[in-house]
């Protein structure tokens, strides 16, 4: 049974819109009361919010459906629709919002961190909204409209200050077990941290966590091992720590080799996420997402991140001797290397130090206004409000409005009909469709898909006053 989950799909679905209302008042001595429809409520939104009580994403892996509530209709007397139920999603500090095709939305950092993952449906407008100088009574009211929805990628990166990584067995485990409270498992076979571990250390008055991130292997980048899942978890860590066992008895094996091997598997990663954040900058057109290298926790690129060197197992004689041979070819590179034991706790209190110096400098070197920012990039306001195009001989409208609009009617009302006639013919249609060659009796088409309206069309005047009993438009009539 899993109880640790990092990376889930979710599908979620705002609540819809409920319908105005289309209502008379009606009361004694008062024979033209006028409209009183009122407007139908908003459809629940879907929400996620950072919860530092929680620490997984395992609740969406079993139950990865949600739907928000939706919205009442409204009634007469203005008694407007109650809006429709929000759900709200608790997620662990770090989580990562994604689209199914893998691009970045958002970066959700600290308690109470929100984010509207899909919105509600508004309201249809009731005849009380409706009515004008010119049709006082309407007959008729707006259907509420269809809230959002969609598939997205949740995935959980640890927000630790230092990241201990190694080859299997190195003693991660055994090390955040020495220097914090975390009780990860131990054990001598590889792989024995199935799941990344978090630790708090404390170094005097600083204080800083500690991820243990499952072992890596030649190929983790590629999915080799268990470390391609959580290569993720380094991401958002001030420091590097290499653990390297001084100890092993696998052929071929010494500390430097094992060094060039993690170090080679970083920079694949790296690179296989800058080319997804690459794609991601191609795909982007005008959606909210994240700033590429302005998230939350971000301290640059991983190759550019400080390194230490734990050279473990040194309360074995062997693995003493080893550590003191390889020593001076690390710090050749740059490197600064302790000679570290989680039996003994030897060399640990040095190191907790180093990491606390290192950890303070990231910490005050980081924009302050980094933490949670969302970029927002809106469409031209200059964006033509609707496109009209002449496809498998009939006209075919598409755009945000008109398509809104014919949701929002209720064909069976002969009123609504002709309200929505002029609606598009103030929006243009009408001029547009005599421009391009249109001729009376030519099939127009709004939308695309099932839900598309084909219809007729009839040229009228823009200024032209259509009466009628309520509830009709003469339009519509021979």
């Amino acid at each position: 049974m899993a109880t640790f989950v990092d990376r889930v799909m979710l599908h979620v679905a705002a609540g819809k819109g409920g319908n105005g209302c289309a209502s008379v008042h009606r009361e004694k001595f008062k024979p033209l009361g006028g409209p009183d429809g009122a407007n139908g409520g908003r459809g629940g939104d879907v929400v996620l919010v950072v919860d530092p009580d929680v620490t997984s994403l395992i609740e969406y892996h079993y139950s990865p459906h949600r739907v928000a509530g939706n919205g009442k209709p409204g009634a007469g007397d203005l008694r407007q629709g109650a809006n429709g139920t929000d759900v709200v999603l608790p997620v662990p500090s770090g989580t990562v919002v994604k689209s199914k095709d893998g691009e970045a939305l958002a970066d959700l950092v600290g308690a109470g961190t929100r984010l509207v993952l899909v919105k509600g449906g508004p309201g249809g407008l009731g005849n009380a909204a409706l009515a004008t100088t010119r049709r006082k009574a309407p007959g008729f009211a707006l259907l509420g409209e269809p809230g959002e929805s969609g598939d997205f990628v949740l995935e959980l990166k640890s927000v630790a200050d230092v990241a201990l990584i190694g080859y299997p067995s190195a003693g991660k485990s055994s090390l955040i077990a020495a220097m914090s409270a975390a009780k990860p498992k131990i054990a001598d076979y590889p792989f024995t941290t199935l799941v990344p571990n978090l630790g708090v250390v404390t170094a005097d008055n600083h204080v800083f966590t500690m991820a243990d991130v499952p072992g890596l292997i030649p190929g983790a980048s590629q999915g080799k091992g268990l470390g391609h899942e959580f290569l993720r978890h380094i991401e958002r860590c001030a420091v590097l720590v290499h653990v390297l066992d001084c100890a092993t008895l696998e052929p071929g094996r010494d500390p430097l080799s094992d060094l060039d091997v993690i170090e080679a598997e970083l920079a694949a990663y790296e690179e296989q996420v800058q080319e997804s954040e690459r794609r991601s900058d191609e795909r982007a057109s005008g959606e909210r997402r994240m700033d590429p290298g302005t998230g939350p926790g971000d301290y640059g690129k991983l190759s550019e991140r400080p390194r230490l060197v734990a050279l473990n197992k040194t309360d074995i004689p062997e693995g003493r001797d080893l550590a003191e041979l390889v020593r001076p070819d690390l710090e050749a590179r740059g490197l600064r290397v302790f000679e570290v034991s989680a039996v003994s706790r030897e060399g640990l209190r040095e190191l907790a130090f180093a990491l606390a110096e290192i950890v303070e400098k990231a910490r005050a070197a980081r924009p302050a206004e980094a933490a949670g920012r969302l970029v927002i990039r809106p469409k031209a306001v200059d964006e033509a409000p609707f496109t009209l195009t002449f496809e498998d001989e009939h006209y075919v409208v598409r755009g945000a409005k008109p398509e809104r609009w014919v949701r929002q009617t209720d064909f069976s009302v002969d009123e609504a009909v002709g309200y929505l006639a002029d609606r598009l013919n103030r929006l243009g249609i009408e001029q547009a469709l005599l421009e391009l060659g249109a001729h009376e009796g030519d099939e127009v088409v709004i939308g695309d898909g099932p839900d598309a309206v084909i219809f007729d069309w009839r040229p009228t005047l823009a200024d032209e006053a259509h009466y009628g009993p309520r509830g009709s438009d003469d339009r519509l009539y021979g």
